[in-house]
């Protein structure tokens, strides 16, 4: 799962997460969670090794069946792309939790 920090979710346009938070935008809210969520377990390792294999980029698929793409930033800095073109970098990696990996995120990623 790639987690946005407080601060991702107070960068959006104003307004954006009152909305979401309306009954009436309860399918966009859960499209929007589930996009942040990949099948499996992805450590850092593994998602360096999928960048890696992919010649520089990696593609996943998320639970709503959206897509991502990772690449390097620097070195050894994750980003990930999202569907409007939009890119985080991720900040905390490999938060271990019996359900799977959390990374957290300094954007929220949005589908098309």
């Amino acid at each position: 799962m790639f987690a946005p920090v407080n601060a991702a979710f107070a960068a959006l346009p104003a307004g954006t997460v009152d909305h979401l938070m309306m009954p009436s935008s309860k399918a966009m809210l859960t499209k929007v969670l589930t996009y942040h969520v990949v099948a499996g377990t992805w450590t850092a390792k593994d998602l360096g090794r999928a960048i890696d294999k992919g010649h520089g980029t990696a593609e996943l698929t998320t639970v709503s069946g959206g897509k991502l793409w990772l690449m390097w930033n620097s070195p050894r800095n994750v980003q990930v792309k999202d569907e409007t073109g939009a890119v985080a970098n991720i900040t905390i990696y490999d938060v271990l939790q019996s359900n799977g990996v959390i990374h957290s995120i300094d954007r929220v990623l949005m589908p098309k």
